[in-house]
């Protein structure tokens, strides 16, 4: 450069390093063709992990050797000299890469065998070493935990290690980590002295806060805060705290062969819904943590229509784990019964409820039970001509609805179903939040985003922390909680998605939690008796600047939603509302249809509108990776043509496309303003889309 003559870029004794490097490697692949388990070629062997630990290859070909030369060996002493040498290896190799996986697994690996009596002294020296060295380093205290549990030794014990190491130093991450993990366990088994939840978390409040102040600007203290608020908060059991039909509503079906779906209209019953008459209509359970083992024989459907053990209940998830939050099943009527006018009791109980248990192995331990009535009556609409049913839906409102004449809204007089079982410990949860917030009130420095953002969840908690879930309590602190993540936003631009998500959720429960801020966004369709959807009132959340979608378990009623002008890039949460039959997402940043894979789960869904976002924009869909694919071979081109006679190469390069269409029923789609769409995309939309009569306002059928 500049008239410089070049330098080897690559010093000679580098040079020499590499070939050295090479020639073990090959030496390597040799030995292990041809499973050559001599000591010349495990010393071989030995010196290329010395220079490279992360050569996983030459790990393998030791555990091979190890099993070949050991096969049939009876000699304490030969086996011990050969269980010497493996670690030996391991730990020049831990010199050279202290965080080596393939090395530290390596070591597991012949420890676990049992060969011989493990010296525990010094598998402890060893940590001791390491942990000195980089008192941080995960895989030293991945490696604590299984010594500890190979040598049995007691949980307490360990937490004595860990506030000894935090002590040392406030920044240990690793050790604020495993303490968190330990109380964990502890708390669980209700150990002797960790008996109360009250008086352990009491404890490590005072002990966080010692090095919150100390160095606010440490994340390590901060993490094990948010731990130690999500211990106060969250129920340690799965409970049921939302449902659709709503707990001594009555609900009204109105015979109707024109109609598809369960459809809404009013009612002059404050406590009733009505719906168009289809044959069945869902029963949804919503529970505060995701669940499994909710099946006929833990919830109990008591009914003259069908017999519990008929019913069929599936997670509403994407996921395909068998848990969910929400659950549902339908309710098939027979038409004997609808020529009645008698009202049906229906009862809906958590029966074997200790057998419904979530992902951290805690169980359903407070009865739940709610009932409903079902009552007929004929109902003559004329929505129903053949005409009307194929009117195209128009997102225009009227004027704001009138509460008290609304049957959507009763839906906050409901689950009253646990608060016979409100735990008195609440007491204690409460007043401990607020110390918290009083506390971090009087620390809060403008610069400190840990601050803030620590207040912030701290005023959510509290809120949610309302004993018996009233969901007439109003969110006194949401207001505070949306000003601090805004202050966040500036201060910490970085992580701005971040805030805008978590904002977004206290802003919808904040809508949605309390009957009056509801109604103001609820509002009269326009012209509903031309509209083949009679639901007269929908659920209106635009502009709102959303990310995120949030307290579904308060509109599980909703069955139109204007969603519309926000900045969403995820439907996920929608997947719960088994009523909605429209919606509207126009004006978001949905990017894919892949983020539309929650809305297959919706039965009853007829009209779709994703106009004006982003879809197609973007060669690369961040998103696939999250749901079936070809990549991930679940899907092939057989799938995808499934009823075309020859392979279809539109389907084919739309897979996304053809994966979330064929699930949907939709009579009214619009996707105009997307990078995606082209002559070619409308062809392909009405194929997959049997039932479509209206694409982009434009009748097609």
């Amino acid at each position: 450069m500049h008239g410089r003559p070049r330098k080897d870029p690559r010093p000679k004794d580098d040079a020499a390093k590499a070939a050295h490097l090479r020639e073990l490697q090959a030496q390597l692949l040799h030995n292990h063709r041809n499973r050559t388990y001599t000591k010349e070629a495990l010393a071989s062997c030995s010196k290329l992990l010395e220079i490279n630990p992360e050569v996983y290859t030459a790990w393998n070909y030791r555990k091979l050797a190890l099993q070949h030369n050991l096969d049939g060996v009876d000699d304490p002493d030969a086996l011990k000299s050969a269980i010497e040498d493996e670690l030996r290896v391991v730990e020049i190799a831990l010199r050279t890469n202290p965080k080596s996986y393939a090395a530290w697994y390596h070591r597991k690996w012949v420890l676990s065998r049992r060969l011989m009596p493990v010296e525990f002294e010094r598998e402890f020296r060893l940590l001791d070493l390491l942990l000195n060295a980089d008192q941080r380093n995960f895989h030293g205290w991945n490696y604590r935990r299984f010594v500890a549990k190979l040598k049995n030794v007691p949980e307490e014990e360990e937490l004595k290690f860990t506030k000894k190491m935090i002590d040392t130093n406030f920044s240990n991450y690793s050790a604020w980590h495993n303490r968190s993990a330990l109380l964990s366990h502890l708390l669980k088994k209700k150990s002797q002295g960790f008996d109360s939840k009250k008086n352990t978390l009491t404890e490590e409040y005072e002990l966080v806060h010692d090095a919150l102040f100390t160095d606010q600007s440490d994340q390590s203290g901060w993490f094990y805060h948010l731990w130690l608020l999500d211990q106060t908060v969250c129920l340690d059991d799965p409970q049921l705290i939302s449902s659709w039909p709503t707990h001594k509503s009555d609900l009204i079906l109105s015979e109707s062969n024109k109609i598809d779906g369960c459809q809404l209209f009013p009612s002059s019953n404050s406590r009733s819904f009505s719906l168009l008459h289809t044959g069945t209509f869902p029963i949804i359970l919503y529970f505060n943590k995701a669940v499994k083992n909710i099946d006929s024989s833990t919830v109990i459907v008591s009914s003259v229509f069908v017999t519990n053990e008929d019913l069929n209940w599936r997670p509403l998830s994407t996921n395909n784990s068998g848990e969910a939050c929400c659950w549902v099943t339908f309710l098939t009527v027979p038409e004997e019964n609808c020529s009645s006018s008698t009202s049906y009791p229906v009862e809906v109980c958590l029966d074997r409820y200790k057998d419904i248990v979530s992902s951290d192995v805690s169980d359903c331990k407070i009865p739940s039970k709610f009932t409903f009535t079902v009552t007929f009556r004929s109902h003559s609409l004329e929505q129903t001509s053949k005409e009307s049913v194929e009117e195209n839906v128009v997102w225009k409102y009227v004027d704001i609805c009138n509460p008290q004449e609304s049957p959507c809204l009763m839906s906050f007089d409901q689950l009253s179903i646990n608060e016979d079982h409100a735990e008195e410990g609440f007491k204690w949860n409460l007043q401990t939040l607020s110390n918290e917030i009083e506390l971090f009130r009087e620390f809060n420095d403008e610069d400190s985003k840990f601050v803030k953002l620590t207040l912030a969840r701290l005023l959510v908690a509290r809120d949610l922390m309302v004993p018996n879930g009233s969901h007439n309590h109003i969110k006194t602190h949401s207001g505070e909680v949306l000003t601090l993540y805004d202050d966040l936003m500036k201060l910490d631009p970085s992580h701005k998605r971040y805030y805008e998500d978590e904002q977004s959720v206290v802003l919808m429960d904040q809508l949605t939690s309390d009957k009056d801020s509801l109604t103001k966004h609820c509002w009269q369709f326009d012209e509903p008796t031309s509209s083949s959807f009679h639901c007269q009132y929908c659920l209106w959340l635009n502009e709102l600047s959303l990310t995120r979608i949030g307290s579904v378990k308060n509109i599980l009623w909703v069955q139109m939603l204007d969603l519309s002008h926000n900045k969403l890039r995820s439907v996920e949460g929608l997947e719960a509302l088994q009523l909605l039959a429209c919606l509207n997402l126009s004006n978001n940043q949905i990017s894919s249809f892949t983020a539309l894979e929650p809305l297959k789960l919706l039965s009853s869904l007829r009209v779709l509108d994703v106009s004006f976002n982003m879809i197609g924009a973007h060669a690369i869909d961040t998103t696939r990776y999250l749901c079936s694919s070809p990549l991930s071979h679940t899907l092939d081109a057989k799938q995808l043509n499934v009823g075309y006679e020859k392979e279809n190469t539109e389907v084919r390069d739309h897979w996304e496309v053809t994966s979330l269409f064929r699930a949907l029923r939709l009579t009214q789609l619009d996707i105009k303003g997307n990078a995606v769409l082209n002559e070619k995309f409308s062809v392909l939309a009405i194929e997959l889309l049997p039932s479509l009569k209206w694409l982009d306002g434009k009748h097609v059928r």
